[in-house]
């Protein structure tokens, strides 16, 4: 039986952890939490970390890499995968990785594993070189961007038309300039190199949404300066006043920093 089946583990802006499974592979994308909590997670959906056969890593934050040293030392079958730059910056963090488990995906490149296929490419955030990845399978792909201060038109081209995506909706621009974040925190998130608001989230998937979309999950969310509840809201009404069809053509989805979503088969 052929499948695709996606599940956002862990998302937010204190740990993300992403995964996906075909008939052939198990992936995890990112593993932003401690390798207990990544393991209990993939309990909660009914599957197991010695499955897993690929780790993709997307930059070299702490909410993106903290369990990734310890799975890959725990899951020698594991293979990570990143661009040289974030193997550099991400190695002192994350201690010893065997070489054997190393492998290089360039940015703006594309991995075939035998009945996935894995494309690279590079967003606008502050660290050394990150990247994103977009997952086909049997016709249908699954994008995850998440950690990004604007989608130019060369990531637009990319990820168009997806069936699912894990989208950033980072923050409430009002919460943001009202809470208690430094002030230089503040610019840095609303700069291009920062995330993406709700709002910005909502124009940017406007721009890329296309009829065989039919999942979006909202990821990332900031713990101090958004709620699941509205960024679901500013992000369908937006689209839905552009004359998006939110609920009838597609389903918005929620995440969440530590319930696993349950498995979503595209």
């Amino acid at each position: 039986m052929d499948y695709f089946r996606v599940s956002p583990l862990a998302s937010s802006s204190t740990g993300n952890v992403t995964y996906i499974e075909t008939p052939q592979h198990k992936v995890l994308v990112d593993a932003g939490l401690s390798g207990k909590k990544i393991e209990l997670l993939m309990e909660s959906i009914g599957r197991t970390l010695k499955d897993v056969d690929s780790l993709f890593v997307t930059h070299e934050h702490s909410d993106h890499i903290r369990g990734v040293g310890v799975l890959a030392r725990r899951y020698p079958q594991m293979t990570v995968y990143t661009n040289a730059e974030t193997w550099q910056a991400m190695l002192p963090k994350i201690g010893k990785v065997p070489v054997g488990q190393r492998a290089l995906l360039p940015m703006g490149t594309t991995l075939s594993l035998g009945d996935l296929d894995v494309t690279s490419f590079g967003v606008s955030h502050d660290a050394i070189a990150p990247q994103f990845y977009e997952f086909h399978h049997s016709g249908e792909s699954f994008v995850i961007i998440t950690d990004t201060g604007y989608v130019s038109e060369r990531v637009e081209g990319v990820i168009k038309d997806a069936t699912c995506y894990l989208f950033e909706a980072n923050h409430d621009t009002e919460m943001l300039r009202e809470g208690s974040y430094p002030w230089p925190l503040k610019q840095r998130i609303m700069s291009d190199m920062g995330h993406l608001s709700n709002e910005d989230g909502a124009h940017a998937l406007m721009d890329v949404v296309g009829n065989d979309t039919k999942h979006i999950f909202l990821g990332h969310l900031s713990q101090e300066n958004n709620m699941k509840s509205l960024a679901h809201m500013t992000v369908a009404e937006t689209m839905a006043a552009h004359d998006f069809g939110v609920d009838h053509d597609f389903r918005i989805h929620d995440t969440d920093p530590l319930v696993a979503v349950p498995l979503l088969t595209l």
